[in-house]
């Protein structure tokens, strides 16, 4: 399994969210968020089911999610909602396309520190997409890429990884990482980048009994 490279989406996804910094635990990562619905969130590398069911027999708080690398069967998550399947994908950052954007739109980029975002305005101003970005070493994390309903189809979230791969690319990082959905991925793949491993989540919506 790629280790480094799901390491890099742990520390560039808090990065992007401007989250405190991962807590390394005995089987992976916690992150505290801070949200009222995304509390905190664990990471596990592995999706062995001792790990899996020790993890979660411990957790209770309503807003705790769980991110594992692989796939984990609902059984060994009782009382959990699931979160759609997800996919670590990555590209070099080299063979990223550089779109031109289409007639009527406009692209701002916004950055600072480790952290960018992209954002794609319509003629009348109104958000048509947007992406962003957090830094983890030579690895650059692409988060919470969303194109409008009535924008899509038009190559605007091509332009956006272009715009977020320069940035990335001009700040150090040789490689790009990102969790995608079941229809994300497919465009994913035609873009260029490549599997890594199934990513499995689920969430606490209301607080527990322990057992």
């Amino acid at each position: 399994m790629e280790d480094h490279l799901v390491r890099a989406w742990v520390h560039g996804w808090a990065a992007s969210r401007r989250t405190s910094a991962p807590v390394t635990e005995p089987d992976g990562w916690r992150i505290d968020v801070g949200l009222p619905d995304h509390r905190v969130r664990y990471i596990l590398p592995s999706a062995d089911p001792d790990l899996v069911r020790a993890r979660v027999a411990g957790l209770s708080e309503q807003g705790t999610w769980i991110k594992v690398f692989g796939n984990v069967q609902a059984t060994l998550m009782p009382g959990w909602t699931n979160d759609e399947p997800g996919h670590l994908m990555t590209i070099d950052l080299s063979q990223v396309e550089h779109a031109a954007l289409p007639d009527g739109y406009r692209l701002e980029v916004h950055a600072g520190g480790d952290r960018a975002e992209a954002v794609i305005q319509a003629a009348d101003g109104a958000l048509a997409a947007r992406a962003q970005t957090g830094l983890a070493g030579d690895h650059a994390v692409l988060d919470q890429v969303v194109t409008e309903p009535a924008h899509r189809r038009r190559g605007l979230g091509r332009v956006l990884m272009g715009a977020l791969g320069a940035f990335a690319h001009d700040s150090g990082a040789k490689t790009a990482v990102l969790a995608a959905t079941d229809d994300g991925r497919a465009l994913y793949l035609a873009l260029g980048w490549a599997d890594v491993r199934p990513l499995t989540g689920a969430w606490l919506a209301k607080s527990r009994d322990k057992p």
